[in-house]
């Protein structure tokens, strides 16, 4: 299949693959290898999915690029792959390149979409693109695995994304009311911990 002993164990983990642990060895059954090869043979052609929150983070944008190209070199070798890039919050539901994704999959262009963090694709409902990637004939694949946030952790950072989304909608990102508020916001977030 071309992938290491990790991945395999990652794909475990996740319930992708079902394996058996007997005596601390993982054993895969025979007809469990056989549907997995027949999926990574069914990939022909891979969307690599890139996407930055503004204009300044570029150099992390082309990091991305690079890193998920080598990762679908080595998970699906024999696959051609297109980039797809949107520089727009993971909030905003009309961006161009998510479309063109969605697009792409309902004309069957594609069998994969790859994306380096979940919240990459977006920040609220990874799970309904999933779901909607999946139905569509798509399979969505997380390259690399965010560290472990504790539960408030997480809550205050989506909080954060949040009201700093409503504030640009309302105000516009260059207002000094904006500023004003996610400097507040930034107070408060310092001010909690």
């Amino acid at each position: 299949m071309g992938v290491s002993r990790v991945t395999v164990i990652k794909w475990i983990k996740k319930e992708r693959i079902i394996a058996y642990s007997v005596h601390g060895r993982w054993r895969i059954p025979y007809s469990e290898v056989e549907r997995v090869l027949r999926g990574v043979q069914r990939v022909k052609r891979v969307a690599v999915y890139v996407r930055v929150s503004s204009n300044t983070q570029r150099s992390d944008l082309e990091r991305q690029i690079e890193s998920l190209k080598l990762w679908v070199s080595k998970n699906f070798p024999n696959s051609e792959y297109v980039v797809v890039t949107d520089i727009a919050s993971g909030l905003k539901e009309d961006r161009k390149g998510l479309r063109k994704l969605i697009e792409m999959a309902k004309r069957r262009e594609i069998q994969a979409v790859v994306v380096a963090y979940r919240d990459r694709l977006t920040r609220f409902g990874f799970e309904y693109l999933k779901t909607l990637f999946n139905t569509l004939g798509v399979d969505v694949y997380v390259a690399f695995q965010e560290e472990s946030k504790d539960y408030v952790q997480e809550l205050v950072e989506d909080f954060v994304k949040i009201a700093t989304s409503f504030a640009s909608r309302i105000y516009g990102k260059r207002s000094k009311r904006y500023k004003e508020v996610v400097s507040c916001i930034g107070e408060a977030v310092k001010d909690s911990n």
